[in-house]
């Protein structure tokens, strides 16, 4: 199996969470972005800030590899009027797909008009630029039923508003890797969690992302059905390796 056709190769952490000159970060970024070009990596996925820089690189390599940033990152909680102006300020500086972390925090709260709207706004803005929008629904702050209600309104939202041409560019993806979980429970994407997205999800793709740390995993990822994985591990996934830490 061809796994890296499949990966989003991810470097999302902030200077300060990595302990990091601002610098040293772009650095990493750079890297990223060239293992994965010279590697035949579908895509990568970083902030924002260097989404500009990095459409450069791709540009002066002759490189078909596909850019991805986060918006509303990690914590969902910003305004759609905050989500739409870092989602064009990113189309604008040249990403082809935007992973947006959906405000789950007013979903678990009963808010559903917030979520629907914020959906329905950023998604057409991704749409009418003909570019990719991921759903991030953080898996690991919902129950098993939760999961499975948000997913299927995702969809609900998607088949009754964008064309069925465009269902294909619209995912519902599993975390961010940021959430802080208790005792030791996993906060990326699990084949239990996963099989109930992909249960809900009508015809739309679904992404996971976190935790998906070897060979292994992957293909069974993508034997369930998943259509992207996104991984800080994607060298060593098509390595044929594995990987103990990382997002």
């Amino acid at each position: 199996m061809n796994i890296a056709q499949y990966l989003d190769s991810t470097y999302l952490k902030t200077p300060l969470q990595a302990n990091l000159s601002e610098e040293e970060t772009f650095a990493k970024v750079i890297d990223l972005v060239k293992v994965a070009n010279d590697n035949g990596i579908f895509a990568v996925m970083i902030r924002p800030d260097y989404v500009s820089a990095v459409r450069n690189f791709i540009k002066q390599n002759n490189s078909d590899m596909v850019l991805g940033t986060v918006i509303g990152f990690h914590e969902g909680t910003y305004s759609v009027t905050e989500k739409l102006t870092e989602a064009l300020k990113s189309i604008e500086d040249g990403a082809d797909e935007l992973d947006f972390v959906i405000n789950y925090s007013a979903y678990l709260k009963g808010d559903l008009d917030i979520v629907k709207d914020e959906f329905l706004q950023c998604t057409k803005l991704c749409i009418s630029h003909h570019k990719v929008a991921k759903w991030i629904i953080e898996i690991a702050a919902l129950t098993d039923e939760q999961i499975a209600d948000l997913t299927k309104k995702i969809s609900g939202w998607a088949e009754e508003n964008f064309s069925e041409n465009d269902w294909s560019k619209i995912f519902v993806k599993s975390s961010t890797g940021f959430y802080e979980t208790k005792d030791g429970k996993p906060n990326g994407a699990t084949f239990e969690g996963i099989k109930l997205m992909l249960d809900n999800a009508g015809k739309l793709p679904v992404k996971a992302a976190g935790g998906v740390r070897t060979p292994e995993d992957a293909e069974k990822m993508i034997n369930l059905g998943v259509k992207r994985i996104g991984t800080s591990s994607a060298l060593a996934l098509i390595k044929n390796e594995s990987s103990t830490e990382g997002y």
